[in-house]
């Protein structure tokens, strides 16, 4: 099948949750390299507290993932809350009242989601942040969506991970990290490396609902 269904994306939330919770102590190591080391902390409980609101209510993917945006937004510290919580409500809006979630609704997810990010600041391409990720990722989308669902979203999540490795050699040029310079190479950028997981475990999980429908 070529789309699912918005009633069933609740399971996408959850697969995101998980991957956060598996991964918080990898995620504040890294960031602990050239930032706060709280990364992987304050995901972890913005990601776990939607994990308690969300628990049995039959949530569709659209207020699932406004849930976890409103959240992010507002209960957790750091320069990641307003970030992901941008990107998650972007992502909402652009699902709102549509049933079936094909691929140029998921193009458009992603298309929404940059814009909102880079709408919040100067960040581009190249500058050791969660763009890093997230533009090439939504770039191989797009280039792969007359192929079908599942092999746009596998496009993806190489382009994604090719991202997140390329901040390895960059140089911070926002933030924190921003105040190292050249120190600030040779260390993957934390946003960039939580954006990829998150990414790869949304993929994986529409590739599921995708195989069942």
């Amino acid at each position: 099948m070529n789309s699912f269904k918005n009633k069933d994306g609740k399971v996408i939330l959850e697969g995101l949750i998980k991957t956060i919770q598996q991964n918080k102590d990898y995620l504040s190591k890294i960031d602990g390299e050239i930032g706060d080391g709280d990364h992987g902390i304050n995901m972890n409980k913005g990601f776990t507290i939607c994990e308690e609101r969300i628990a049995g209510k039959p949530l569709n993917l659209t207020d699932g993932l406004k849930e976890l945006a409103m959240i992010l937004m507002m209960e957790i510290g750091g320069s990641m809350g307003p970030l992901y919580g941008t990107m998650f409500f972007e992502m909402s809006k652009t699902t709102e009242g549509k049933e079936d979630i094909n691929s140029e609704v998921f193009a458009e997810m992603l298309s929404k989601a940059v814009a909102g990010i880079q709408s919040l600041g100067e960040a581009k391409l190249g500058d050791k942040t969660i763009l890093d990720t997230l533009i090439p990722a939504e770039r191989a989308f797009k280039d792969a969506i007359d192929s079908d669902f599942s092999t746009a979203i596998d496009r993806m999540i190489e382009s994604a991970e090719k991202g997140k490795d390329s901040t390895i050699n960059l140089v911070a040029k926002i933030g924190r990290a921003s105040r190292l310079g050249e120190r600030s190479r040779g260390v993957l950028d934390a946003g960039a490396t939580s954006c990829f997981l998150l990414l790869q475990a949304m993929g994986k999980t529409i590739k599921e609902l995708l195989s069942h429908d």
